[in-house]
């Protein structure tokens, strides 16, 4: 891997991870407020989900395997 395309991935990583705490955040909202929307509540809180899973492939893909 050369040295734009970590770059773009550590980019592409910041944004992931900064949408993430935002839907935390939008989802701690809603909970919290009265006669929230379930089903909203239920689609951030898949969303996030989908995130943490590229999240992780990412860092999967930046940190390399070392075998001792």
């Amino acid at each position: 891997m050369n040295y734009e395309d970590e770059r773009t991935l550590r980019e592409q990583l910041a944004r992931l991870q900064q949408e993430h705490r935002d839907l935390d955040a939008a989802i701690a909202a809603l909970a919290t407020s009265p006669g929230s929307d379930l089903i909203q509540v239920q689609r951030l809180k898949k969303r996030k989900l989908v995130l943490r899973d590229k999240i992780r492939q990412i860092e999967d893909i930046l940190t390399p395997d070392i075998i001792a």
